[in-house]
């Protein structure tokens, strides 16, 4: 047998891109354990959210009903049977127009009786006149023989009598006449008041009776038809909760929805807020009226209104989110709070924004170059006297021990209870009192300058500027919580405008990370 050749070894086949696969994965490990290394290490903790500039959109929701601005009830004065309704559900109808009537014969027939006793009255009338001729002519006759003691006194006497008696039946024949012909005259309104006719232009709503219905008006009268004077303006009547009432003006708009139309939004203007308060289980609620345009008569009378009014629009203001306000540092935080130097206390940057504030009030006042002039004048000095209270201030927070300062709150105690007394109010107010005497003494030499017009606006906004609620938030700089008063605008619900030491861009802190959240981080 031959002898089998012995087999070759396979040869081994090179694989070059074992390597850099080897590489890619070991750079990209060692790339993310990297990235979450110094991700973690740059974890600040908080929470954040920039400080911008938006609209902020105050209303308040509400209900109520839709109804035409103008509805009146046509009645009957008279009472009758009805032999003729003209006017149906939806009709519209014209001023004067007859829309029903009632069966005259009744007081046709008065007036055949009073036209009757009116004529009785005159013939009687002519027979009391021929009475009281012929005893004028006896009184007469017998005063000439009186004269010549030709007849008794008492004869002349007697008929001086009879005379006056037939002047008075004469007198009275005439006031019956008169009776009688203003009796048949009401008879005659009566018989007008038999024919219903439309008292406006307009449409009728509702009808409650029928042709041959008995109405009876001698107590009150009965309503006939109901007519909406004009649809193409109604109104809505809106409830109120008595701690919004105080923010709603004539003249604010109105955004409402109806049932009947979901998809579409219609527009009216508050026209007048009612002061007759309505209690319901504890709750005072009063009635806002809105005039709503209903030219193409889509709206119809009754429906029931969601109703929203805004009684403030603030386009383009700084604005952060309300849960930057509600947020509380830690107590390892509270050294932090405060920046140095008392910025945000009434420091450089609170300062800064009571300038701006004070500059747009005036900007608002259309000044005269004089009078332009007084008030950068009065700025100026203003400024002037804040760096130099400032500087006092720097100084004598850098000679006390801890760099606490009892101007801006003493140090970290000081902070947490608020800083410069915002959480008394007491102290506040004492505070914003000061602040207002200082005001009128620096602009003093401005305010000489202003027409009484000019005069009255810078005042009342001078006091919203003073009365302003002011809240403090802290901001997220170089990785510490720095605290900051702010004062407080419109809010809502979501972002609130805010004014004072801030600035678009900030970082307002919101809170602060959970635990779980960090060492989730840190893996």
């Amino acid at each position: 047998m031959p002898t089998p050749s012995p087999a070759r070894p396979r040869a081994r086949k090179s694989f070059p891109w074992i390597p850099v696969v080897l590489g890619v994965v070991v750079l990209a490990g060692g790339g993310a354990w990297w990235f979450k290394h110094h991700a973690a290490s740059g974890q600040t903790g908080y929470r954040t959210q920039a400080i911008d500039r938006g609209d902020i959109r105050v209303s308040i929701s509400s209900t109520g009903t839709l109804s035409a601005i103008s509805t009146v009830t046509v009645g009957s004065q008279v009472s009758g049977q009805l032999t003729e309704v003209l006017a149906d559900f939806n009709s519209k109808v014209k001023k004067g127009q007859v829309i029903a009537r009632i069966d005259p014969s009744t007081y046709e027939t008065q007036i055949v009786q009073g036209n009757a006793q009116i004529a009785s009255a005159q013939a009687q009338l002519k027979q009391f006149e021929a009475t009281l001729t012929n005893a004028t002519l006896v009184w007469q006759r017998n005063a000439r023989l009186g004269q010549q003691k030709l007849v008794a006194q008492s004869d002349v006497d007697q008929s001086r009598a009879a005379m006056l008696q037939a002047q008075a039946q004469v007198d009275s024949a005439k006031a019956s006449i008169r009776q009688q012909t203003a009796s048949t005259q009401t008879t005659r309104l009566n018989l007008e008041r038999t024919v219903i006719r439309s008292p406006v232009d307009g449409v009728v709503l509702t009808r409650a009776v029928e042709p041959g219905q008995t109405v009876a008006a001698s107590l009150q009268a009965p309503t006939l038809f109901t007519i909406a004077e004009d649809l193409s303006k109604m109104k809505i009547q809106l409830t109120v909760d008595e701690s919004d009432i105080g923010q709603v003006k004539q003249g604010q708009n109105v955004n409402f929805t109806v049932d009947a139309f979901p998809n579409r939004q219609f527009a009216g203007v508050v026209s007048q807020v009612q002061m007759a308060a309505t209690t319901t289980n504890n709750v005072v609620t009063y009635p806002v009226l809105v005039t709503v345009d209903n030219a193409d008569g889509t709206l119809l009378p009754g429906l029931t209104v969601n109703a929203e009014i805004e009684v403030s629009r603030q386009p383009n203001v700084l604005r952060v989110a309300n849960a930057a306000l509600r947020y509380k540092p830690s107590d390892e935080d509270a050294s932090a709070q405060a920046p140095q130097g008392g910025q945000g206390q009434g420091g450089t940057r609170g300062g800064a924004g009571m300038n701006d504030d004070i500059a747009k009030i005036a900007a608002g006042l259309q000044l005269k170059p004089e009078q332009q002039a007084a008030f950068d004048a009065a700025l100026a000095e203003m400024k002037k006297r804040a760096a130099e209270r400032m500087q006092q201030a720097q100084q004598q927070q850098s000679s006390q021990q801890g760099g606490g300062s009892k101007l801006f709150g003493g140090g970290p105690s000081g902070q947490r209870s608020g800083g410069s007394g915002s959480g008394n109010p007491k102290m506040q107010a004492q505070m914003r009192a000061r602040m207002r005497d200082r005001f009128q003494q620096q602009f003093a030499t401005f305010t000489a300058t202003l027409d009484p017009e000019q005069k009255a606006k810078w005042d009342a906004a001078l006091a919203d500027l003073m009365n302003a609620r002011r809240a403090p938030i802290y901001l997220l700089v170089d990785g510490k919580p720095q605290r900051v008063m702010v004062r407080l605008g419109s809010t809502d619900g979501s972002n609130t405008e805010v004014s004072g030491g801030v600035k678009e861009g900030d970082l307002a802190i919101t809170g602060q990370q959970s635990a779980d959240s960090a060492a989730q981080g840190k893996k």
